[in-house]
């Protein structure tokens, strides 16, 4: 008998249809429980058997019956289609609960101020999904390392992504009570050039964004300090050192403590969008869809108007 190569996804039904026919004792009953032709059937044993180089039935005009090979090969496949079987069911379950690793990325203020205890209490609601979070203040390419969702500040320019809009937050100047009566309250973006502006540390001297008459205005500021962390420099302006400019969820608890007050209103830059993004997949696991459908719901409101 000459031996044939069969596609492991067709070597699978076959092994499915010798075990039904040695089940139901004929090709034709086999073939009414599968759903498929006599001769079909008839095609798909004798392509499993040249395939093994072994017959596995007797026939005869109204039965089968299995050869010693049959009987050897029929309980090694009942072990097979079992395992496929449980396999599939353990797939099947992962689908619809979620469980599993789950690696989520903010930055590191918003991290710690909103995402931290909402991944806590995503977390304690799940219990089968092992959550790991990083606080970055950097580009993270989500695919490249491993991450599965990003919470991201600003327009989405990765079209390997997809996002779904959180909220939104403003960009803000503000100073310390203190800071704005020893050196008086600007009342234009241009007089930050002879303030002292506490600053983010970056390759290039940094120009904080305006909008003055629906039209984009950068001003290059200047200071004694800069941070390379914005809770730091935060921290700097509440101390009175100078003006700084942050996002609005950044500054709202300084804010409504009146450690800081905001100037510059009229001149703020247009919103940014807070987003959630993920992968573009056809079939999320379920852990990465609850995740996603519970910040929808969960920081939403949030960060409505942050």
């Amino acid at each position: 008998m000459r031996r044939i190569n069969i596609p492991r996804m067709d070597k699978l039904r076959a092994m499915q249809t010798f075990v039904q026919i040695a089940d139901d004792g004929t090709f034709t009953a086999a073939a009414v429980s599968l759903g498929m032709s006599l001769p079909a059937v008839v095609r798909t044993l004798a392509a499993l058997e040249a395939q093994l180089g072994a017959r596995l039935f007797q026939r005869t005009t109204r039965r089968v019956a299995l050869t010693p090979e049959g009987r050897q090969y029929l309980a090694r496949c009942r072990d097979v289609l079992a395992a496929v079987a449980e396999a599939d069911a353990s797939l099947a379950e992962d689908a619809r609960v979620p469980r599993g690793p789950l690696v989520v990325t903010a930055p590191v203020l918003l991290g710690q101020q909103v995402v931290a205890a909402f991944v806590t209490r995503f977390a304690l609601a799940h219990p089968q999904v092992r959550c790991s979070v990083l606080l970055l203040d950097r580009f993270v390419d989500l695919v490249d390392e491993g991450v599965d969702v990003g919470i991201r500040i600003g327009a989405l320019a990765d079209s390997s992504l997809v996002a779904q809009r959180l909220g939104e937050v403003r960009q803000q100047v503000v100073a310390s009570p203190a800071f704005l009566r020893r050196h008086g309250v600007p009342r234009h973006p241009g007089e930050l050039r002879d303030q002292a502006c506490v600053r983010l540390l970056g390759p290039a001297r940094p120009a904080w964004a305006f909008q003055e008459a629906g039209r984009r205005l950068a001003v290059a500021v200047d200071g004694p300090i800069a941070f390379n962390h914005a809770g730091a420099a935060l921290q700097a302006c509440e101390d009175g050192a100078g003006l700084g400019q942050f996002f609005s969820y950044q500054v709202g608890e300084a804010l409504r403590a009146r450690r800081l007050r905001v100037v510059l209103e009229d001149f703020q830059p247009p919103p940014q969008p807070v987003s959630i993004v993920y992968p573009h997949a056809r079939l999320l696991p379920a852990r990465t869809r609850a995740f996603i459908e519970a910040a929808q719901r969960e920081l939403g409101p949030v960060l409505a108007h942050a």
